[in-house]
């Protein structure tokens, strides 16, 4: 049996402006596949190369698949759904099968808009995929598709949801097949080197009102730290890979953990051979201040922090549970251990001003990251964030929910103008690095990887692909009240999927109200045993005989000549000559 995996060709100008990212998933998929017995999987990156659709209709063609697979994110869903419907004309016998984030939370609206997705994977795939693979193989499927956990399909007129499988408890056990994919088209930008993106830990214990591993993922696991270090070595050695970053939301988490990791990879000599990166929180930052030039011996040389805001008001909203002091502190600690940093923050927010985007700008200046990022605030359909500002959401077109696409338009400025402000802010922040920072600041390595990651910003601006301007028609100030962004209108919520949200929401509200009447009749009881009556208890109607339904625990359902550089860089960001003689401020 033959089984094709897919990655969709879809594009925006975010993360990719730093390269060629690895698609990990096809690996831990294929790993657990090969695994199960089944040898004859094929992948085609579309994605890295640029496939077009009569391409990857002439592949399927030839390739006669048993299954075909595809993964999306949000913004790369209707991309993932097209390939699908190609497969339904080159090879209309192949189970087609759609996994991911987007589809886990979404499958109503999946199955409601795209016919040709056959099955919806819904969470972690490795364990799923190999019992639909088997069902296929030997000739159950789909009469037995009912009987696999944590599947979605429709069912005549019905979209019928499996129950959710349990999550993976042995990730040790999982072995990706890192062979699969083509590892000279993976290329970091500023380091110029082969990049993976392997994994140690999956989900978080926080819960960010914005995010959603921790729905995904559900249970917060970390693998053996050796385990992991086996496989970063065998990409090292057997792929050339030169530099990594762990796909965990925050692997500082677990601090012993990832102290073992740190010194497995300095026993065995891996620092010589690659650099690393992560994603972590202020706070952890904050905790291990003694422990961050033991990181940087270990290769850690990038960590981006999710600073997200300015103001504290909008961390508080986030849920971030850190302080603007914190942030400042934490960037400080990271440059005095030679570690780079970048500061992420989330703009568009329904408060944001020009003042606010100033402000950012100047907080940012202050801090003196090596790097900052403005991301456009993307409320993820399935967060809890969007639930509660569903209502000032005008744009369902989900291939823009991409970071870079002003989504929500905030009461103040137009989307033209937040776009013009973050771009004011690029220009600003980037020009001054590149004159007065870049090509001055250390010798060897850091100042080789800072004008690597000015040649990334470089790479994305003269292509214009950085953050899709090309695309939006942005070519500076003069053009902010004629940018397209070129949303979908027709693009809707399907009834189905309105049907599921609201029936969590009233699920949410009975369980609310559930404990409510819980904390009630304890404050009744413990009045009574003191003599007190409660009037607080007895005025709202609470009595010891109310009784609400005991509700299931939740699954899926619920829950990159100095002066010419700074003057490209200006133009790679939307401005012309004018803005290189913007004044200090």
């Amino acid at each position: 049996m033959r089984i094709v995996f897919v990655h969709p060709n879809y594009h925006s100008g975010g993360a990719e402006i730093a390269g060629n990212w690895p698609p990990a998933w096809v690996a831990y998929l294929a790993g657990s596949l090969r695994k199960a017995g089944f040898e004859d999987i094929v992948f085609l990156d579309a994605m890295t190369n640029f496939m077009d659709h009569d391409t990857l209709r002439a592949k399927l063609i030839e390739l006669k698949p048993d299954i075909v697979g595809t993964t999306a994110i949000t913004p790369a869903i209707y991309e993932a759904e097209e390939v699908l419907r190609i497969a339904s004309e080159a090879c209309p016998d192949a189970v087609r099968v759609l996994g991911g984030i987007h589809a886990t939370f979404m499958y109503r609206q999946v199955l409601s808009e795209s016919p040709t997705v056959d099955v919806i994977v819904r969470g972690e795939g490795e364990e799923i995929m190999v019992a639909l693979a088997n069902a296929v193989d030997e000739g159950r499927w789909p009469a037995d598709r009912a009987n696999i956990r944590g599947l979605a399909y429709r069912e005549g007129t019905e979209i019928v949801a499996t129950p959710a499988a349990p999550t993976i408890k042995d990730l040790d056990g999982i072995d990706p097949d890192w062979t699969i994919l083509e590892w000279s088209k993976y290329i970091y930008t500023p380091l110029g080197v082969r990049v993976a993106i392997p994994n140690m830990a999956r989900g978080c214990p926080f819960t960010c009102s914005f995010c959603s591993q921790w729905k995904f993922w559900r249970d917060y696991r970390v693998r053996d730290p050796k385990k992991v270090v086996d496989e970063i070595e065998r990409l090292v050695n057997d792929h050339g890979v030169g530099f990594f970053i762990l796909a965990d939301e925050e692997p500082t988490i677990n601090r012993k953990k990832f102290i073992e990791f740190c010194q497995e990879l300095i026993d065995r000599g891996l620092p010589d051979k690659v650099k690393w990166g992560i994603n972590t929180r202020v706070t952890d930052i904050y905790r291990d201040r003694e422990l961050l030039t033991f990181y940087r011996r270990a290769g850690l040389v990038h960590i981006s922090l999710g600073t997200e805001a300015a103001a504290q008001l909008k961390l508080d909203l986030f849920n971030k549970e850190t302080t603007v002091a914190e942030n400042k502190e934490a960037i400080r600690l990271l440059r005095e251990a030679d570690i780079f940093t970048e500061a992420q923050f989330i703009v568009g927010l329904d408060n944001e001003t020009k003042e606010t985007l100033e402000e950012t700008f100047q907080m940012v200046w202050d801090w003196q990251p090596d790097l900052a990022n403005w991301a456009m605030y993307t409320p993820w359909p399935f967060t809890p964030l969007f639930q509660e500002l569903r209502d000032q959401v005008e744009v369902f077109d989900f291939s823009k929910y991409n970071f870079v696409t002003p989504i929500m338009k905030p009461k103040a400025l137009t989307r033209g103008e937040l776009l013009d402000g973050v771009m004011k802010n690029y220009r600003r922040f980037y020009i001054r690095k590149a004159l007065f920072y870049y090509p001055w600041r250390g010798t060897g390595f850091r100042r080789r990887y800072l004008l690597g990651c000015l040649k990334a910003f470089l790479k994305a601006g003269v292509g214009r692909t950085f953050y899709d301007l090309g695309k939006a028609g942005y070519w500076g100030p003069q053009t902010k009240g004629k940018v397209d962004f070129h949303f979908d209108d027709t693009r809707k919520i399907a009834e189905a999927q309105m049907a599921d949200w609201e029936a969590s929401a009233d699920k949410a509200r009975k369980a609310a109200e559930r404990r409510e009447a819980l904390r009630a009749q304890g404050k009744e009881r413990a009045a009574e045993r003191a003599g007190i009556p409660d009037l607080g208890v007895m005025s709202c109607g609470g009595s010891g005989h109310h009784h609400h339904d005991d509700e299931q625990v939740p699954d899926f359902d619920d829950v990159p000549d100095a002066a010419a550089t700074a003057a490209a860089l200006a133009k790679a960001c939307g401005g012309g000559k004018e803005q290189m003689q913007e004044p200090a401020e």
